[in-house]
């Protein structure tokens, strides 16, 4: 009888001692839960047209506990350089990748690579070797659209009718499938308009670079990108732009400066805010999940003019660029 209760205290104790074990270890398992580690790879990560995106990344990392790093890709960078640089933050930790794909048709076939060992969501859509669009999680504005946006806008400045006006397109690389879907949509709108495309060209136009007016005279740009209107606002600010007038797609404080000078009539303005919230939301969500699968999201976009600078909403807009 005494053996059996020292034997039942016996079995109580280590009971007890197991039950403290496991207690001690669920709250240290609290104390030291992991944090998601999500890389986020951009060209020019240092521009100030990604200030609205790294805001929102920033803000989504904190509501969502994600470790956020962003990492610096050379603007030009090739597809073979950014899938080394995709391949060094997994071996660094990341739990997931959002990237600002490379320019050129190789860009997803080497991305593609990548996606088999680690989820990967795009700031942009990616270009492919065969120029079909390929299925991939993607958080952006409808590029489409927003080429038609500036078309209507330029319409509305000339009452539907550009007959006579002699128009230059302008971008910093025209190797990029954002890029062709904003042209698109451009031309798609002003096909019944009478204007005249007199030329389309991508590039820096730096000093070192080459000069913009090396090309012929024209009374309309059509800045597809924020550096292009960057580079078309300075030219227009020196008075080396033919005295034409520039309508562009921008999201950067420097673009909206040169819209304020009237050197640049009109800007559609995505909202990179929401594509850095939106985009980290997302992947958040997903590892979350037993298997990791992320949906596309589409962000809205802005007209500003000067004339509208001061409103609410267009004041909110500028408050995440000067972030």
């Amino acid at each position: 009888m005494v053996s059996g209760k020292k034997g039942f205290i016996i079995t109580e104790m280590i009971l007890g001692l197991l039950a403290a074990v496991l207690a001690v270890s669920m709250l240290l398992g609290k104390g030291e839960q992991k944090r998601n580690k999500v890389s986020v790879i951009l060209q020019n990560a240092d521009d100030s047209q990604w200030a609205s995106a790294k805001y929102g990344l920033k803000t989504a990392g904190e509501d969502f506990g994600v470790e956020v790093t962003i990492v610096n890709m050379e603007s030009g960078s090739t597809a073979k350089k950014q899938k080394q640089m995709m391949e060094t933050e997994l071996k660094n930790g990341a739990d997931a990748l959002i990237v600002q794909p490379a320019a050129g048709g190789d860009a997803e076939s080497a991305a593609a690579k990548i996606r088999k060992n680690i989820p990967i969501m795009l700031l942009e859509s990616i270009s492919s070797e065969d120029g079909k669009k390929k299925e991939w999680p993607v958080t952006e504005p409808d590029n489409y659209e927003m080429g038609q946006e500036l078309a209507k806008e330029l319409l509305k400045d000339y009452n539907g009718n550009l007959q006579g006006k002699r128009i230059g397109i302008f971008a910093e690389t025209m190797d990029m499938e954002i890029i062709r879907r904003r042209d698109e949509g451009f031309r798609d709108a002003i096909k019944e308009a009478n204007g005249e495309i007199i030329w389309s060209v991508a590039g820096s136009f730096t000093e070192a670079s080459g000069a913009l007016t090396s090309w012929p005279k024209i009374d309309i740009v059509i800045a597809l990108d924020d550096r292009s209107v960057k580079t078309a606002g300075r030219y227009a600010d020196g008075n080396q732009l033919w005295g034409a007038v520039v309508y562009g797609i921008g999201h950067s404080t420097e673009s909206v400066y040169y819209l304020d000078t009237r050197n640049v009539e009109c800007l559609v303005v995505p909202d990179e805010f929401d594509a850095g919230y939106q985009s980290l939301k997302e992947v958040s969500q997903a590892l979350e999940k037993f298997w990791p699968e992320m949906k596309s999201r589409r962000i809205a976009h802005t007209v500003l003019r000067r004339d509208c600078l001061f409103t609410k909403e267009s004041q909110k807009i500028l408050f995440t660029m000067s972030q």
